[in-house]
């Protein structure tokens, strides 16, 4: 799902134009990038937290030529989902799981159906 289908989801939902809604969603998801920022947490009752957490450096290796590579410390986000969350989409049944046969990623349905996505480098 995109933005824009989130934006038509609800401006139909609620009766807003969706150039309105648009912006009411923007305006929100610019206030949690702003919290995130300023206060590197931004917790949301009945769906979860953000938080930003510092990765430690590393040392990796370049999959190309096989040099190693240091990678500096970085900033990500991370999130976890509220119980309401967890317990909803724990009450899915037909969900795509991923699996690796060696020749990339392959989309395998609970039901057993399989789809070959497109392999990775």
């Amino acid at each position: 799902m995109t933005k824009k289908e989130i934006v038509k989801q609800i401006a139909d939902r609620i009766g807003l134009t969706q150039l309105k809604t648009k912006e009411i969603v923007q305006l929100t998801f610019d206030a949690i990038v702003d919290t995130l920022i300023a206060d590197k947490r931004i917790e949301l009752r009945n769906f979860g937290v953000f938080e930003v957490k510092q990765r430690k450096a590393r040392k990796a290796r370049n999959p190309r030529t096989g040099a190693k590579v240091d990678v500096p410390p970085k900033n990500v986000v991370t999130f976890k989902p509220g119980k309401e969350m967890e317990e909803r989409v724990r009450q899915l049944t037909d969900v795509p799981v991923l699996t690796d046969d060696g020749n990339g990623l392959d989309e395998m349905s609970h039901a057993g159906r399989r789809k070959t996505t497109t392999p990775q480098p």
